[in-house]
């Protein structure tokens, strides 16, 4: 995965980027990762999210609108190990994760609002592949999502490749 710093890419390119609201915590210890998005919306389900994530990730960003509901976790440790084997860059959830302490040691990048130990619903609800929106930006699909210690920027291409 290429170096890249958000500060940076929105200096040069804040013409063609929208910028997340920093609401997000970061769980996993890659301090960032980019990707195209791949867009999945639950609440307070994560069949779909699994789903998505036991296919190859291909160097994608899954991109999880749990609707903000901060009553149970979307992913866990046994979810993030999947998109690692997967080969998923990153995870960004307007929701909660789980096994923190494990995450924490666990080659991925992980943005979500918080924490919460309650698991989540199993029944198969929700939407793949749409657009999103939370955190005052869009997300849809094929579109373009860097994340860091700096925040979260979203494009509708790749910034580090040569146009």
């Amino acid at each position: 995965m290429r170096k890249f710093k958000t500060a940076d890419l929105y200096d040069e390119f804040s013409d063609q980027v929208r910028v997340a609201e920093p609401v997000f915590r970061s769980y996993g210890s890659a301090a960032g990762f980019y990707g195209p998005a791949a867009t999945v919306k639950v609440f307070e389900d994560n069949v779909l999210v699994r789903r998505l994530l036991e296919r190859p990730g291909n160097g994608r960003v899954l991109v999880v609108d749990g609707g903000g509901s901060l009553r149970c976790a979307l992913v866990g440790d046994r979810l993030a190990a999947l998109a690692i084997r997967n080969g998923w860059a990153g995870l960004i959830i307007n929701g909660c994760i789980r096994d923190v302490a494990d995450i924490a040691g666990m080659a991925i990048g992980i943005r979500a609002l918080a924490a919460n130990p309650r698991k989540s619903a199993k029944a198969g609800t929700g939407e793949t592949g749409v657009e999103v929106r939370f955190a005052g930006v869009s997300f849809r699909p094929g579109e373009y999502v860097f994340a860091d210690a700096d925040g979260i920027l979203v494009a509708k291409r790749n910034l580090l490749e040569p146009v």
